[in-house]
């Protein structure tokens, strides 16, 4: 017998919806899902609202799903603490593209690590367009010491999905690097995150 892995992603999603409607099969709805949310990894960003709009789906199919897709969701924070997030970064990622890479305002979230690179903490700070007279170093540092932070990363979203650093990305990028100098707090990176990829400041060399 083949396991999950020989399965397609339509497969997958038409063993969850169990059944079709009349004249349309339970594969043509999986077919539509995902066209709906542009891939598998669209799923889990799907409203209600936006899965009922699929031939097929009742209030109550998506309600089954939303809770599925909200058990992916919660199952991959629970890999988080204490993640080392050099050793795994397409966990960080996938995580984060699930916390805050689908959302429609700009959100800045910092990431605690201990010496060795392990999250030990993280908080979503401030929402909104993201700039520089908002971002209070204040607010960052100060839960930094509270939890015993040896490095700290940044990340916030472009809802627009382009990933592309602005400007203003660049100047926090800049004021938080030499804030944790100061502080003895090192700002290890920054990130940016859409629901479809990320981007590192780091790697792109915008670090001094």
């Amino acid at each position: 017998m083949f396991g999950w892995n020989a399965l397609s992603d339509e497969e997958v999603l038409s063993i969850m919806l169990r059944t079709g409607v009349k004249d349309f099969s339970v594969r043509e709805v999986a077919q539509q899902l995902l066209q709906t949310s542009k891939g598998v990894g669209g799923l889990t960003t799907l409203s209600m609202k936006e899965c009922m709009s699929v031939k097929g789906i009742s209030y109550i199919k998506a309600l089954e799903l939303s809770a599925s897709f909200e058990l992916v969701k919660r199952v991959l924070r629970a890999t988080v603490p204490y993640m080392n997030v050099i050793d795994h970064p397409q966990v960080l990622f996938d995580w984060l593209r699930l916390e805050i890479g689908d959302k429609h305002q700009e959100h800045f979230l910092v990431i605690y690590l201990n010496t060795q690179h392990q999250i030990i903490g993280y908080k979503t700070l401030f929402v909104g367009t993201l700039d520089r007279s908002i971002i209070h170093p204040r607010e960052i540092f100060k839960e930094a010491i509270a939890v015993s932070s040896s490095k700290i990363m940044v990340v916030h979203n472009h809802p627009s999905g382009t990933l592309t650093p602005s400007n203003a990305d660049i100047q926090v990028t800049k004021n938080l690097q030499e804030i944790g100098t100061l502080m003895g707090i090192p700002l290890l990176d920054h990130l940016i995150v859409s629901s479809s990829g990320y981007v590192s400041l780091r790697q792109m060399n915008m670090f001094d």
